[in-house]
């Protein structure tokens, strides 16, 4: 059984460097059935349970506009996880894995992200399914998914480039 926070066969972990102000702001949190990093799912489910996505006073006006999507890009800061391991062994078979070759939740930068179905807007909540995360999670941005977006700022010269 996978315990939390210990170091299997193989696996590297470093000292952390000093940590640095990125500026991030948590906009919202994030409600799921989940409580224990070992009973929350490997990658999130369309059709998994409906989770909640409650946003923060002063930001409820920027989701106007956003039921217009089915699918969003959600963006979590996975406040629990380790962040020194730079090998893994998620398979528990002793061969290991670059920390950046892997979404597990173990990262310098612990960024989760899921694409989620929108199943409905309640004022300053988001209705989805779709989320892999711990209750509580506190959130840090959301997108349409890119997929079912269609930018609409004029092109720009970048936009053309190919090759």
């Amino acid at each position: 059984m996978v315990r939390e926070n210990e170091i299997r066969e193989n696996e590297v972990a470093m000292e952390l460097p000093e940590p640095r102000d990125a500026g991030l702001v948590f906009i919202g949190r994030i409600a799921t059935p989940w409580t224990s990093r070992l009973e929350t799912p490997r990658q999130g489910r369309h059709d998994g349970p409906v989770c909640r996505i409650e946003i923060f006073a002063p930001w409820i006006p920027a989701l106007q506009g956003v039921e217009a999507f089915e699918r969003l890009e959600v963006l979590y800061w996975l406040d629990r996880s380790r962040r020194d391991l730079l090998l893994q062994s998620p398979a528990r078979n002793g061969r290991t894995h670059g920390t950046f070759s892997l979404r597990s939740p173990v990262r310098p930068n612990p960024i989760g992200t899921s694409i989620v179905r929108l199943e409905a807007v309640e004022d300053a909540v988001l209705l989805v399914r779709g989320l892999d995360c711990l209750d509580g999670t506190p959130l840090l941005d959301l997108k349409p998914d890119r997929t079912l977006f269609t930018p609409i700022a004029p092109p720009q010269p970048g936009d053309f480039q190919t090759g």
